[in-house]
């Protein structure tokens, strides 16, 4: 069963290429998410007036990954309790979050977000909300790091790895 999810986790460029590592996942795209005006550029977003979070739309083979798989490794890649940054990207537009379009999710992402937080003495950070909006980034982002290998990377080339052989 094919289904979606919208998953921010600062920069999208690396969020996007671990993503596509995984066995199951049909489809990603960057973009943006969940903000206050329509067809943003990155130029726009940039600014952090526009209410953007960098976001990558994850489409998923439900039958061969579950939800619950891609939120385990999702959490791999960042802090869960950086508030508006991810690695030495700042601002509202690197902000985690996990956005859903259908509230059968809702659970499973609960529960994810119950068992992340119990690793941490801080709060966590990750906004779970419905997914309001989002829009693809510019071409020139989709899937940039396998343009540019030597792009930045928040996430440790180690865990791309790990991505390839988590659901093998």
């Amino acid at each position: 069963m094919t289904k979606q999810i919208y998953l921010a986790g600062g920069c999208f460029w690396g969020t996007q290429h671990f993503l596509k590592q995984i066995r199951g996942i049909l489809s990603t795209a960057a973009g943006y998410a969940n903000g206050n005006t329509e067809n943003p550029t990155y130029k726009e977003v940039y600014t952090d007036l526009t209410g953007y979070a960098e976001t990558v739309s994850v489409e998923y083979d439900a039958d061969i990954i579950p939800l619950s798989k891609i939120l385990e490794l999702y959490f791999l890649t960042i802090d869960p309790t950086a508030l508006n940054h991810q690695g030495e990207d700042f601002g509202t537009r690197y902000r985690t979050g996990i956005y859903y379009t259908s509230e059968q999710d809702l659970p499973t992402i609960r529960e994810a977000m119950e068992r992340e937080a119990a690793k941490y003495d801080a709060p966590l950070a990750v906004e779970v909300e419905p997914l309001k909006n989002f829009y693809a980034a510019e071409e020139y982002h989709q899937d940039y790091l396998d343009k540019n290998p030597t792009g930045y990377c928040h996430i440790p080339l180690a865990l791309m790895e790990e991505a390839r052989k988590a659901n093998e």
